[in-house]
């Protein structure tokens, strides 16, 4: 059963002054607005680069929708009865907080240490709010689609883009957490 996708306008204001502060935030962390090298792409493919995640979308966008995916499922869970509206908004809230945290130096570091990501030093803002926003598709995709759909789509997100560049969010997060060198070699041979 699919749920109805409307948003009451007061909700969708609530999202959006959700993406205004974490946008806000992140510029007074001293992170870039967009890419220093100048220019705004829609995609940028090439994970071993100094703009990846400096963009509007990239391989990494892939494991936000599946964030989306994970937020609608386990907020449908928690809270039945609540509208859509605020779900989101809650969605959001996570989203943005990680967003913010992952941009910190403490995550950067961690990046930097356990990953292959020697040239990860954070993200640009516009990179950083459209993740926010792939959150948000991938929550509202969760809310339409039928639940063997959302499935099905998560694993080919996550088996395309381990194919493609060798990570994804599951791997992204045992690296975070639990750096293995089996993975960080294999990583490191594309």
């Amino acid at each position: 059963m699919t749920a109805n996708i409307r948003i009451a306008p007061r909700w969708a204001l609530i999202a959006l002054g959700v993406l205004v502060l974490q946008a806000a935030i992140l510029w007074w962390m001293g992170r870039v607005p967009i890419c220093t090298c100048g220019t705004v792409k829609l995609w940028h493919g090439v994970v071993n680069s100094s703009e990846n995640s400096q963009h509007i979308s990239d391989w990494y966008s892939f494991s936000h929708i599946i964030h989306g995916f994970i937020f609608y499922a386990l907020l449908r869970f928690l809270f039945p009865r609540m509208p859509l509206g605020p779900r989101l908004v809650l969605a959001l809230g996570i989203e943005a907080s990680w967003e913010i945290l992952e941009n910190t130096d403490m995550i950067i570091n961690r990046y930097r240490a356990a990953t292959i990501s020697l040239d990860h030093f954070g993200d640009s803002i516009l990179n950083s709010v459209s993740d926010a926003l792939m959150m948000a598709l991938g929550f509202f995709m969760a809310a339409r689609l039928p639940v063997w759909s959302v499935i099905a789509l998560a694993v080919i997100f996550e088996i395309g883009t381990a194919y493609m560049i060798r990570d994804n969010l599951a791997l992204n997060i045992v690296m975070l957490l639990w750096p293995l060198d089996a993975i960080r070699e294999w990583q490191s041979n594309l």
